[in-house]
């Protein structure tokens, strides 16, 4: 309304003094008018070519009945020796004026005039004699106070409609007031300075990656956070979410148009947990908001956890068969049959020393050989042979080995359950080979393999090809291995079936993860 009420105010002053130079150009028009009818009339012009007896006294007479019939302020005839024949003041009459006669190109000169009377609108025009000569001019003027006066008559209508359009402005600024009101949700501008500000703070400041996608599925919002999670270029912002990341599970969570609740994403670097939440206001949908957390760290442990119960379980499984051998050799002593329970021990001693033999031979880690007797035991109980390969070489300490337990166990575990409720023969084979540059670990057992169009997906998060009892407890192993592998830098390959052949080769040092993912 300040800005309006002074817009108007300098709008009506510039409106008065462009009305005041038109009226000036108004009343010269009109004192160039009367200057010209008086010009024209015959006894004048008579009087001032022949000077003749009575002209003076004519002259004057005529010039003051004319200026008051008119509203002049005065008529003043000049000769072309400058010599007044009328005046409002008698004295001046016969005396000279100052400035030159004008007229002189016969045409009428307007202007503004402060002679003897004040300031007046004049105007000059030429006065000839009957035959047509240049015999003087007469000056009209109309004083300046008359113009000020009209203009001060038709100020109050032109001021009533400014009145009335800044009324309308004002009405126009309070109604867009009100809908700006509306669409900043009530907010003064200082308010929307300081959410801005605090909104930038918050989402740059997080430890979790925030993207907020409008109706067209376009990125409008997107922190640090989550351009590093995504590995998106800076300028991502601004373009559709689903051209800026590849084709996949990641792209498909991201951009689709459902609520996802704590769904796992894998990419190169990161494991990914996604919420994506839909946002409507009004009954009308406004995009959706996807926060991307990174627990990438959790996983590896949750890899570790899952290695080290693996191990647990195949301890548990060594240490039930040693009960049961136990039970077996105090049941022969007490029925008094020591030979058969020698003989029974000799047995199991043979057995036992062959597999500590060759283990003792091949690896020489602590935790691989604990994790192999355990799977070995494991295996005798669901009726499964497990054989070591020949050319299995391990060294005392090597630098995978946590990896290198956590592969082998998972491999392990998804090779029993591949031969559950298989016929006989049912045998899973065990290769772990140390050279200078890498390590390779096979997995093969006698299982029904792995279809075609199961072999892109199997390292799936969540994806299983078992059923029944196993399913409920599947779907993380294989991605478990795949993670591992790609976290170190190595490479895991599955061969057709019938029966499954899992190869993973993981280098002494880990690759770049750029290296990685090519």
């Amino acid at each position: 309304m300040a800005i309006l009420t002074v817009s108007m105010a300098i709008g009506f002053g510039l409106f008065a003094l462009t009305e005041r130079g038109h009226l000036d150009t108004v009343f010269q028009s009109r004192a160039a008018a009367i200057a010209g009818a008086f010009a024209e009339n015959p006894a004048i012009r008579e009087c001032l070519t022949s000077n003749g007896p009575g002209c003076a006294a004519t002259v004057q007479d005529l010039a003051t009945a004319t200026a008051h019939r008119t509203g002049a302020t005065y008529i003043v005839v000049i000769d072309l020796n400058r010599v007044r024949h009328s005046h409002p003041n008698p004295a001046l009459i016969g005396q000279r004026v100052s400035e030159p006669i004008m007229v002189t190109d016969g045409r009428a000169h307007l202007g503004t005039d402060s002679g003897s009377t004040g300031l007046s609108a004049n105007a000059r025009v030429p006065l000839y004699s009957p035959a047509g000569t240049l015999v003087g001019e007469v000056s009209v003027g109309i004083r300046e106070s008359s113009v000020q006066t009209a203009l001060l008559r038709q100020l109050p209508s032109y001021a009533i409609w400014f009145a009335v359009m800044l009324g309308i402005g004002g009405l126009a600024s309070f109604g867009l007031a009100s809908i700006l009101k509306r669409r900043t949700f009530g907010l003064e501008l200082d308010e929307i300075a300081r959410l801005l500000q605090e909104r930038e703070a918050t989402l740059h400041g997080i430890r979790e990656g925030v993207i907020a996608v409008d109706p067209a599925g376009r990125i409008s919002v997107m922190n640090d956070h989550a351009r590093r999670l995504l590995a998106l270029p800076s300028g991502a912002t601004g373009h559709p979410l689903r051209d800026v990341l590849a084709p996949g599970l990641l792209r498909d969570l991201l951009t689709g148009t459902t609520a996802v609740t704590d769904a796992i994403a894998l990419t190169d670097d990161y494991c990914l947990v996604i919420n994506r939440m839909p946002v409507t206001l009004g009954d009308r949908p406004h995009g959706s908001v996807v926060t991307l957390r990174d627990r990438t760290d959790l996983e590896g442990l949750a890899q570790e956890l899952a290695g080290e119960r693996s191990l647990t379980e195949s301890l548990r499984a060594q240490q039930h068969e040693f009960t049961n051998r136990l039970h077996g050799i105090a049941g022969l002593l007490e029925l008094g049959d020591p030979a058969a329970a020698l003989d029974y021990i000799n047995e199991i001693r043979g057995t036992a020393a062959d597999l500590d033999q060759t283990l003792r031979e091949h690896v020489r880690a602590p935790q691989m050989v604990g994790l192999l007797l355990g799977k070995v035991a494991e295996a005798g109980e669901r009726g499964i042979d497990l054989v070591i390969a020949p050319e299995t070489n391990l060294g005392e300490n090597p630098e995978r080995i946590q990896a290198m337990t956590t592969i082998v166990g998972n491999l392990v575990d998804n090779a029993f359950d591949a031969l559950a409720g298989r016929p006989a023969p049912r045998r899973v084979v065990v290769a772990v080979v140390e050279t200078a540059a890498e390590f390779t670990i096979t997995v093969t057992d006698t299982g029904p393999g792995i279809a075609p169009d199961d072999r892109t997906h199997i390292f799936d998060r969540g994806y299983t090809t078992k059923r029944g009892a196993l399913e409920r407890h599947s779907g993380l192993g294989l991605s478990l291995v795949h993670n591992t592998v790609a976290g170190l830098g190595g490479r895991v390959t599955v061969s057709e079936g019938p029966g499954a052949a899992f190869v993973v080769v993981l280098p002494r040092v880990a690759a770049p993860l750029a290296e990685a993912a090519r």
